[in-house]
């Protein structure tokens, strides 16, 4: 007959009386730094270049929307754009829509359908 011993089973794992406070937190820890450095990091970055683009906008400028439509900036507003599409034709889209200027990569990620 075999008998169990509890003290080997509790000397590999951590106790509460044996382990520090501190050494208790530090995965924890470590754990929120590398969800802020590749999670939030990043995202916060690319939303600070996205509104640094909007808020260099100018009439005139060659804008392609994220939805895809090409036009020219006729009139700026505080949330919105009138773009101009073709001749004496104009439309009305929220600034949030500007997928990033003609010619150019976008800065704006299109949304997914």
């Amino acid at each position: 007959m075999m008998i169990f011993d509890a003290g080997s089973v509790f000397a590999m794992g951590v106790t509460a009386e044996g382990a520090s406070p501190l050494l208790q937190v530090v995965p924890f820890v470590l754990i929120l730094a590398i969800f802020y450095f590749i999670i939030l990091l990043p995202s916060k970055k690319k939303q600070q270049k996205v509104q640094e683009f909007l808020d260099g906008l100018k009439v005139n400028d060659k804008v392609i929307t994220t939805s895809g439509i090409w036009g020219q900036i006729t009139r700026l507003g505080e949330q919105s754009v009138q773009l101009q599409i073709a001749d004496k034709v104009r439309i009305e889209v929220s600034r949030a829509a500007i997928g990033g200027l003609q010619g150019q990569p976008q800065v704006v990620e299109p949304p997914n359908p």
